[in-house]
């Protein structure tokens, strides 16, 4: 360490006292490199004599009349005067002069090559303090030359954990401004300035009369841009693109990729996409020629404005490279500026999906409805709806506008309008009941039947797209194994009424007080629904989610434990859209329910041991996001006696009117009721007073009346879990001695989720021969502090000769299964010598 440049210089000097005779030694300190470490020197037969420029007169005294017998080492912190100056030169005739070469000292301690001092010399006014040269040591460099010693000066002025100049390159590009940096302020300081651009250079290709940050930066950026874009890059960037273009690429993909660092990288990228004025550059290009370029967010904005005006055009067959719109969208989603136009992306992927139904024609047939609604239909309601979602989640929707006014367009007058007619012409000439099972049927067909406790889910208004995301959801959970199937709902399709069917019952109607009865018993509040559960099943249950929701894991054993069927009301969807100032929030809502479901079902496995579920609805629901018009309401003359909806109208007469389509309750039910249900054929409303408009249900259409259910079974055993992972900090392209230390970061913390697992980490070669030791790491760590997660790791490679035309890797693997999780490419540059006992 640093400590021991003294202890050399402490044994020469206590040498130099050895002996009976008294011995005066001048140590003259030309550059005054050891003043602050002098008093510190453990010298044991001599004392210190502190020599200043002006007391020269008093040392003769001193040392020739007032204490002649002591030995003393008289330290002068500036160079010897010339003789005619010096009073004390007759002194020197019969004394000893000391020279202690902190350069040479270095040298030794360090082991380096002597040949390599003069670069230890040039840069000595770096080691005058004792933190730099401590921090030097601590570099332990292994494989000394000119570059390294210079990547080692300049990582201590930057504070890099590790000696790599792209690590120095990036704390100076992303750790301070600019202009004026602190960092060249500090190289130059020391006389690396000059190194610093040299290895620019070396590494990078960036050469210049007069180099600047900016336009090392400006290189980087142009050469990255001018690797992936087709054709050759502005006119005007061609005299930034460098010849070193493969280490640049590297240089900003580790920079862009990492979990550290990417906000940096993004903060560089607009700083030179102004400076190069890259949108108006860029502009000019084909879409096609960039489809492959992340390196400015200005290339995203290129394409995603062609792709709206195509979809404005209705183009939708207009490809790129060979790619749809929609595998555009897919694709630009996995490049760099995901995160911040992932929204945009999606949105118009969605926005083709509806327009794609331009041409909409559907099927005539009841059981042909059913069958194109459940197998293509339904993604036109689930793409119509992400689309909204996601264009309420733009901080600015201005630019989607006229896009959005299409889609509209197109969902509510081509789309809907003619499915839902489709549907009635189709439903008063056919039989609901020989198409789809009935939601009336649910309990006998679903419930019953388990062996094992089932909890029924019933999310209201999840409609029968929403109930698909959710299987989709499912699906990709390795621990569920759903079933998804569709039934019939009721007419109409309202809460109570469809709340009534799911219960488990012999009659079902609709009272004249418009209460619905199951088995004659009113079935509204949760109290009277677990009445008629008990009176099929006694060891049953109702509860709302809400409750369960908020309920500790031995709260939930007490609810669940001994139960043969519980059923658990969500209310989400319905709740925020029945009402007039949240319903344009309905498809949150609907993504809202699809998570809180999910989890229900993934918590209850856990912790209440319940493994099947049934999630169902009670209705769905149709929703357009521009308000209605009047001539979108119909007016009716029903009796005042009757129960009246946006939707539907029971009465004992049926309203007559062109529009409207009545159906006996007594067919729809089941039993003798006499009264008529009156629904819209079309997705118009009756005129009511009060309430939301653009969220509607109770009516005669597949979007209402086509329930989703979800069979659902959860794999027994514990919570989903996943191994601690790690990821490379340092930002290293090159190792350059046989000794290397790397950081590398946790990525999360060890939790209930997140657990904790050992890598095995080594580097290997393309042949995979294995070029260092293993390094096992145990990754833990709990602190949410990410910088607390970062570790080091030591490697020794194998003293050999090696290939910088080949690639060599650093590798991880999951020492539980032998996975590989990790691989980074590298140049091996360390000079070949003799081996010194590594041991390979």
């Amino acid at each position: 360490m640093a400590e021991l440049n003294l202890k050399q210089i402490t044994d020469k000097l206590n040498n130099e006292f050895t002996g009976g005779t008294r011995k005066l030694v001048f140590w003259y300190d030309d550059k005054a490199e050891f003043e602050e470490d002098i008093d510190s020197l453990e010298i044991s037969n001599a004392k210190i004599y502190h020599l200043e420029k002006d007391n020269q007169f008093y040392t003769k005294y001193f040392l020739e009349r007032k204490d002649t017998e002591t030995n003393y080492l008289i330290y002068a912190p500036f160079p010897r005067p010339q003789v005619r100056d010096n009073h004390l030169e007759d002194m020197l005739l019969y004394s000893k002069q000391f020279f202690a070469d902190r350069a040479s000292l270095l040298t030794v301690d360090l082991g380096i090559d002597q040949k390599y001092k003069p670069v230890i010399q040039k840069h000595i006014k770096f080691f005058g303090a004792k933190d730099r040269t401590q921090k030097f040591y601590e570099l332990e460099l292994e494989n000394f030359t000119k570059e390294s010693i210079e990547v080692a000066l300049m990582s201590v002025l930057c504070k890099t954990r590790i000696a790599f100049f792209d690590e120095v390159v990036r704390v100076v590009l992303t750790e301070d401004k600019l202009e004026d940096n602190k960092f060249l302020d500090a190289f130059k300081k020391y006389d690396l300035l000059e190194a610093f651009w040299r290895l620019c250079e070396e590494q990078f290709g960036y050469t210049d009369v007069e180099p600047t940050l900016e336009k090392l930066v400006i290189t980087m950026f142009v050469t990255y841009t001018q690797r992936y874009i087709q054709g050759e890059v502005p006119s005007s960037w061609k005299n930034f693109v460098s010849y070193k273009s493969g280490n640049i690429i590297a240089f900003l993909d580790n920079l862009m990729n990492n979990v550290l660092y990417r906000g940096k990288y993004d903060d560089l990228s607009s700083l030179v996409s102004k400076s190069l004025n890259a949108k108006s550059a860029l502009e000019s290009y084909n879409p096609e020629a960039l489809l492959n370029c992340d390196t400015f967010e200005v290339v995203d904005q290129i394409i995603i404005g062609w792709i709206k005006d195509r979809l404005l055009s209705e183009d939708v067959g207009a490809k790129l490279n060979n790619l749809s719109m929609t595998e555009i969208c897919k694709d630009r989603r996995k490049k760099h500026f995901r995160e911040k136009y992932r929204t945009e992306y999606h949105l118009l992927e969605s926005a083709y999906n509806v327009i794609l139904a331009a041409n909409y024609q559907s099927e005539e047939g009841l059981k042909d409805i059913v069958i194109q609604y459940i197998t293509s239909d339904y993604k036109i309601d689930s793409q119509y709806r992400k689309f909204y979602l996601n264009y309420d989640q733009l901080s600015d929707n201005a630019p989607f506008e006229k896009l959005r006014d299409l889609v509209e367009n197109i969902y509510t007058n081509e789309y809907l309008a003619k499915s839902v007619y489709s549907w009635n012409s189709a439903l008063k000439k056919g039989d609901m009941k020989s198409v789809l099972p009935l939601q009336r049927s649910f309990y006998s067909k679903y419930v019953q039947p388990s062996k094992d406790r089932v909890v029924v889910i019933i999310s209201d208004a999840m409609r029968y797209e929403v109930g698909q995301s959710l299987f989709t959801k499912l699906q990709n959970d390795e621990k569920c194994s759903p079933k998804f199937e569709a039934m019939m709902g009721v007419l109409p399709s309202y809460t109570r009424l469809g709340m009534g069917a799911l219960l488990p019952h012999r009659t079902l109607e609709l009272n004249d007080d418009s209460k619905v009865l199951v088995d004659g018993m009113p079935s509204e509040s949760l109290k009277q629904r677990e009445s008629i559960l008990n009176s099929n099943t006694q060891k049953s249950r109702t509860i709302q989610f809400d409750d369960v929701k908020l309920m500790k894991k031995t709260e939930l054993r007490e609810v669940f434990t001994g139960m043969d069927v519980v059923y658990i009301y969500h209310n989400q969807i319905d709740a925020r859209g029945d009402k007039l100032n949240t319903e344009n929030e309905v498809f949150t809502a609907c993504a809202e329910a699809v998570e809180e479901v999910f989890t229900l079902i993934k918590r209850l496995s856990v912790s209440a041991n319940t493994y099947h579920f049934i999630v169902t609805a009670d209705h769905g629901f149709i929703y357009k996001r521009d308000k209605l018009q009047e001539r979108d309401k119909i007016v009716h003359f029903a009796d005042n006696d009757a129960f009246v909806n946006r939707r539907f109208i029971v009465s004992e007469e049926a309203v007559e009117d062109d529009g409207i389509m009545s159906l006996s309750m007594g067919e729809i039910l089941g039993n003798s009721d006499s009264k008529i249900l009156s629904v819209p054929i079309s997705s118009n409303v009756f005129k009511v007073s009060g309430g939301g408009q653009n969220f509607v249900h109770g009516g005669s259409s597949p979007q209402e009346m086509i329930i989703p259910v979800i069979d659902v079974k959860v794999e027994k055993g514990h919570a989903d879990t996943r191994p601690a992972q790690i990821m490379l900090v340092s930002m290293v392209q090159k190792v350059t001695n046989l000794i290397s230390s790397l950081d590398f970061i946790q990525s999360d913390a060890v939790s209930d989720v997140v657990k904790e697992t050992s890598y095995k980490i080594f580097f290997i070669s393309e042949d995979n021969e294995k070029i260092s030791n293993e390094c096992i790491y145990i990754a833990d760590k709990k602190d949410n502090d990410p910088s607390k997660r970062i570790f080091r790791l030591k490697f020794n490679f194998k003293n050999k000769q090696y290939d910088k035309s080949k690639s060599y890797y650093l590798v991880a693997y999951d020492d539980k299964n032998n996975v590989e999780v990790l691989r980074h490419g590298v140049v091996m540059d360390i000079a070949f010598a003799d081996d010194f006992g590594f041991g390979f």
